[in-house]
């Protein structure tokens, strides 16, 4: 009973027990937060890699990144759009080409924590890559960036 008991204490603690290299006892590993051209957010779930600022205007900007983290043009055919808000009445921003990047054709809705969920189509042959983001606007005590964009340890 007792081997048992412990059996299954191993068990519940295995995925939260991680290793200093940044894999855990599942598997997998958790990427390095990274500084964005912009100091935004990097979202790394789609290729290329794509920064996700919110501007002084409350506009948001896809600026779209190679390996090293320096900006990139698009790929021809790109498409973007965020759903935030409310989610009983929710935003839904679109994308225009503006140099180099995509920016939000309407600014964000009122308040300062948004859950927003980004759609991406990085190319006319590529596949749709949803991603989900909570948009928080309050400054880190740490390093001074939106929440949203922090790259402190543990945050």
């Amino acid at each position: 009973m007792k081997t048992k008991l412990i059996a299954l204490c191993l068990a519940l603690l295995a995925p939260v027990a991680g290793f200093a290299d940044g894999t855990h006892a599942h598997g997998h590993t958790h990427a390095k937060k990274i500084a964005g051209p912009n100091q935004g957010r990097v979202l790394t779930g789609i290729e290329p890699a794509a920064e996700l600022f919110v501007t002084a205007e409350r506009k948001l900007r896809l600026t779209f990144i190679d390996d090293a983290g320096k900006p990139i043009a698009p790929v021809a055919g790109t498409t973007a759009t965020v759903i935030t808000g409310d989610r009983a009445a929710p935003t839904t921003l679109n994308f225009a080409a503006d140099g180099d990047a995509l920016l939000s054709t309407a600014v964000l809705p009122e308040g300062g924590n948004l859950p927003a969920v980004v759609r991406i189509k990085p190319g006319a042959e590529a596949k749709l890559v949803t991603i989900r983001v909570q948009l928080n606007l309050a400054k880190c005590g740490e390093c001074s960036r939106p929440e949203y964009a922090c790259v402190c340890e543990g945050h």
